[in-house]
């Protein structure tokens, strides 16, 4: 579980420090230097890629809080808080795929599946925990 965390936390700094510290780059080269995923949705607005990157940077020391303190609640609000960014992401995307080469495409969105996937598994990884009336 902490691994899994660890994984999706080292995502989400990779793309947060990316965006928030070169937009223009990340902009013109994401993800990997070929295909311009996101060049290929102009217009280009530098503040709004910045608020990206600040945004998935943020989520990115929640969840490597989460795998460096593995406590239950904050594994849960980690994951949530990720999944309340990730799934709409991902449905915005896989409406706007209209410009993007086949491979780009099948890429991208094997990309977010595979961050919910990971997402979903560390709560399914989560040891069960029986509340007690005196701990809520």
């Amino acid at each position: 579980m902490r691994v899994l965390l660890g994984v999706l936390a080292a995502f989400q700094f990779v793309v947060g420090f990316w965006a928030l510290l070169w937009p223009q780059g990340f902009y013109d080269a994401f993800p990997y230097g070929g295909t311009p995923w996101v060049a290929l949705l102009p217009p280009y607005n530098e503040h709004l890629v910045r608020d990206h990157g600040a945004g998935t940077l943020a989520l990115g020391v929640v969840l490597a809080f989460a795998a460096w303190w593995p406590e239950r609640r904050l594994v849960i609000a980690a994951v949530v808080a990720f999944l309340v960014f990730a799934v709409p992401h991902t449905v915005f995307h896989t409406f706007h795929l209209a410009h993007f080469p086949l491979v780009d495409a099948v890429l991208q969105q094997a990309a977010f599946a595979l961050e919910i996937v990971l997402a979903v598994a560390v709560l399914a990884l989560l040891p069960r925990q029986r509340v007690r009336p005196a701990e809520r």
